[in-house]
């Protein structure tokens, strides 16, 4: 039982996922301004998680090389630190997910699921072009990371410019949650703003690739999670407060309803405990789950028709997905046997050590 519990917990994740899309699709289809719900969402983050960095991370901090808790106090916060922190919250908070939410109000939550799955191969392109990570052009491992970032990027590009037909007739002659007042508006709605949803969402999965190599090397400079989480928190939530006062003046806007609720600590614990135990590439493994879930829902729920270009888009793009997380388990595993040769080599050196002494030992006492 203990052992199904890793691959329950990714199920849970992905389909809170899923299902966070679904609701902020509706949310902001019913009046939910994106740049009013990431203000919030970083406000009570910063307010939730203030306590605790302030009480955990002040007698103690993290030490890099080991990834143990040692009696430092956490670096002092210099302005080219509080620069690079302020770069990183742009990029991930306020850039990543106004971006995002804003390509959702254009596009379907089975879109954005879709392509969020692209996020490793960008990730990866750009620290190949940073100079972080090298290919190895005379393995199968770097091949497998450059023909599936290849392939992912050609999925997206499938995805986005070509349509193609339906591929079935809808589950639901009328759908159960109507989101839009007419189904002319739905028609003309989609057509015109799908390429401006999906080129949001690419925006924000670019914005969201850097943030994820920008934070790995942040942390090494600043290694306290909670006081950087906090930081970041706080940051992006005085960004889009500014942002939705300039562009969200209403005060309507800005009351709470049923859609200002999230589940964001489950989902982060759940993830977070999946990858201390089992990595991050079983963790990864399980994102394609989530498409299928809004896809599934979506055609039963808002009576949505998949085109052929989006089939055969989103199955390249899962196909790229896993020829990465191929590619990084095959260097884990590797780097992880090199480890276990290297610990193997010096317990047997260190034991010959010990025989040669002993056997020096017995040659001196023999001859006395």
């Amino acid at each position: 039982m203990a052992a199904c519990a890793p691959y329950v917990a990714m199920i849970i994740v992905y389909l809170a996922y899923g299902g966070s899309n679904i609701l902020m699709k509706v949310a902001l289809e019913k009046g939910l301004n994106q740049l009013v719900f990431v203000a919030y969402r970083h406000i009570i983050g910063t307010i939730l998680l203030g306590p605790f960095a302030y009480v955990l991370e002040r007698t103690f901090n993290y030490n890099t090389s080991e990834c143990k808790p040692s009696r430092k106090q956490r670096p002092s916060l210099t302005l080219p630190l509080f620069t690079k922190i302020f770069v990183v919250s742009t990029l991930g908070t306020t850039i990543y997910l106004n971006v995002y939410y804003a390509g959702l109000a254009y596009t379907s939550p089975t879109v954005a699921s879709a392509l969020s799955n692209v996020i490793p191969s960008l990730t990866f392109l750009m620290a190949v072009l940073l100079r972080m990570e090298k290919v190895k052009f005379t393995s199968g491992r770097g091949w497998a990371k450059v023909l599936g970032t290849l392939i992912c990027i050609g999925g997206s590009l499938i995805f986005t410019f070509w349509k193609g037909g339906y591929l079935y007739k809808s589950l639901e002659e009328k759908p159960l949650v109507n989101i839009y007042s007419d189904s002319k508006v739905e028609l003309s709605y989609a057509k015109d703003n799908w390429i401006k949803g999906v080129a949001l969402i690419l925006i924000s999965n670019v914005a969201w690739s850097a943030w994820l190599i920008l934070q790995a090397v942040l942390c090494k400079v600043y290694p306290a999670p909670l006081s950087l989480t906090t930081w970041i928190c706080f940051i992006g939530s005085v960004e889009s407060s500014v942002l939705a006062l300039f562009f969200a003046r209403d005060s309507e806007l800005w009351k709470l309803g049923w859609n200002g609720v999230v589940i964001t600590a489950l989902v982060y614990n759940l993830q977070y405990w999946c990858i201390s135990v089992k990595g991050p590439v079983f963790a990864s493994m399980f994102n394609p789950l989530g498409v299928v879930f809004v896809a599934t829902f979506s055609a039963i729920a808002f009576a949505e028709r998949l085109h052929l270009g989006s089939l055969i888009g989103g199955a390249l793009i899962i196909v790229g997905l896993y020829c990465v997380l191929w590619a990084k388990s095959q260097e884990s595993s590797t780097c992880e046997q090199k480890e276990d040769w290297k610990v193997l080599g010096e317990a047997t050196t260190l034991k010959i050590s010990i025989d040669d002494c002993a056997l020096g030992n017995n040659v001196v006492s023999d001859r006395k």
